[in-house]
């Protein structure tokens, strides 16, 4: 049997979440190894903002985050806000700036932010340990025992901090909820979240526009979010979209306003000005042409507007203000960049993230069922949600 190498702490997952919380553990003074099966850290961060890292979101607080308890959030991110990491990051000297809604990028690669999060893991002098599977976790004790590949480590803490499975291409699997499972935490059924949404049935037609975006107020439930759609050979994308992919569950319909600026009744107001224009032509002033043409084909009355009556140009205001459809589903956890549900937040303390029933176990990250909006939200919840753990460890 192999001698285990020990530890004050064993962190699951080299992610940014179990990298954060490595960091500030170790420079709590806390002897701390991270395994991963991974051959290298930060794999989500490096690809995350199309490779510039939307690293937080100013306006990060808890109602913006999806749970089976809505106050779970709020302990870890009132205590490390956004404005902390970007303190983190002002100090490393990594140029940023803000983009639309709050959402901070940086100016140069997000290899910048894997890259000061290694730097602050080794200012912990934290034990870095890649490209093995995870194997067998025991506890017995008061030590959790993992194998990792033909080493094996000991720690009175272990953290999961593997993630959800969403884009399993860079080696995601469900693993967090099987060992979470495996101690008596429960999990609430994990789905793709923010995803792009598939067309079937009579809106395949809509493929025909793949390439088309535009400014929209996407609906569902009572969730709303005035963002870009985009249209795909699958059916839609965009922020919009992704946004409120995480409220729709399926079978339900989501609405669509193609043209949240207008004022009412501004059909009749153009038959008035215009009344040899068509509803096309009119429509193709405000909207993409390809979107405006198909638009008008599908959902709203044909010819000049002068020989259309007030009622009909009504009917298709109504029509554009919300299109409702029903997606045939999603891409599924290959095209999600988070995972909704997860290790359940009933289990955990939302102080510490600590499990109520097993000393010494934490979850943390996307693990766990916290789900944010698109732009920088998740990142924050992995910077807090690691920094209380590492924050609560006892050593």
């Amino acid at each position: 049997m192999v001698r285990p190498e020990h530890h004050d702490a064993i962190i699951l997952g080299a992610g940014g979440a179990g990298l954060m919380c490595a960091a500030v553990a170790g420079q709590r003074g806390a002897r701390v190894a991270v395994l991963d099966h991974a051959d290298a850290p930060g794999k989500k961060i490096l690809i995350s903002g199309g490779g510039r890292c939307n690293f937080t979101n100013v306006d990060a607080a808890a109602d913006r985050y999806i749970s089976a308890n809505p106050h779970f959030a709020k302990s870890a991110l009132g205590r490390y806000r956004p404005d902390d990491f970007i303190a983190l990051v002002d100090a490393y000297g990594i140029a940023w700036h803000e983009k639309t809604l709050g959402q901070l990028f940086c100016d140069g690669s997000a290899r910048q932010i894997v890259a000061m999060l290694l730097e602050e893991c080794a200012k912990g002098s934290v034990a870095l340990r890649l490209g093995n599977p995870v194997g067998e976790v025991r506890h017995a004790d008061g030590l959790f025992l993992v194998d990792h590949g033909s080493s094996a480590f000991a720690a009175p803490t272990l953290v999961i901090a593997t993630g959800g499975p969403s884009i399993p291409k860079l080696g995601a699997t469900g693993f967090a909820y099987d060992l979470a499972r495996r101690f008596g935490l429960k999990v609430v059924e994990p789905r793709p979240a923010l995803v792009p949404l598939t067309l079937g049935g009579d809106e395949v037609l809509f493929r025909t526009l793949s390439g088309v975006a535009t400014d929209v107020v996407a609906r569902a439930g009572k969730a709303r979010f005035r963002e870009a759609a985009l249209f795909t050979h699958k059916g839609l994308s965009g922020p919009a979209i992704l946004q409120i992919s995480s409220y729709w569950r399926h079978g339900e319909q989501i609405g669509i306003d193609f043209l949240p600026d207008v004022e009412r009744d501004w059909l009749i107001a153009a038959k008035r000005e215009r009344p040899r224009t068509t509803v096309k032509a009119v429509l193709g002033r405000m909207l993409p042409e390809r979107l405006a043409e198909t638009l008008a084909e599908r959902l709203l009355a044909s010819g000049e507007l002068a020989n259309l009556s007030d009622r009909i140009l009504g009917d298709s205001e109504r029509a554009l203000s919300d299109w409702r459809f029903t997606p045939s589903g999603t891409e599924g956890f290959a095209k999600a960049e988070v995972t909704l549900g997860g290790i359940s937040t009933d289990g955990l303390s939302s102080r510490t993230m600590e499990a109520k029933a097993v000393p010494g176990l934490y979850a943390i990250g996307e693990a766990v069922d916290v789900t944010g909006w698109l732009g920088g939200y998740n990142f924050q919840w992995a910077w807090a949600s690691g920094w209380a753990a590492a924050q609560a460890m006892q050593f």
